[in-house]
């Protein structure tokens, strides 16, 4: 059950995440980018708030490690810096070549976890995440 839990929560994360590209796309028409991520953060933090409030989810801020609070810290720096590109990048561009670049990032983590957290990929991954990328690359040229 705790496989098919993880795939789950992963498919809806790529509809969201293929939604996010969309809603953007529309959003940003005679908007400067940054002020729409600006505009999206808002709502997140408000949606998450809410969410950790009402599910008695707070913790005590206090009893979060030095090291997850740095590494919560740097995460969220790379989110902004990837949501200040991602707009800007969509504002620009079309949203079916501006997105699977995006989706390099799978491609790059890949890669991190393989040399930087240790983790294994099967033949078959690597075949995959080489797909990925090729792709990435005929969808973004085409």
């Amino acid at each position: 059950m705790a496989s098919a839990s993880w795939l789950f929560w992963s498919l809806l994360s790529a509809v969201f995440a293929a939604l996010t590209a969309i809603f953007a796309k529309i959003g940003i028409e005679g908007i400067n980018s940054d002020l729409a991520t600006f505009l999206r953060t808002i709502v997140i933090v408000l949606i998450l708030g809410a969410m950790l409030i009402f599910g008695g989810k707070f913790h005590a801020l206090d009893q979060i490690s030095a090291r997850s609070w740095a590494f919560l810290v740097l995460s969220g720096l790379a989110t902004g810096a990837s949501w200040l590109c991602y707009f800007r990048a969509l504002k620009m561009g079309d949203a079916a070549r501006v997105a699977p670049i995006d989706k390099l990032s799978v491609v790059i983590v890949a890669l991190a976890g393989v040399f930087l957290l240790g983790e294994n990929l099967s033949a078959r991954g690597w075949l995959g995440i080489g797909l990925i990328t090729l792709g990435a690359i005929c969808v973004a040229l085409a």
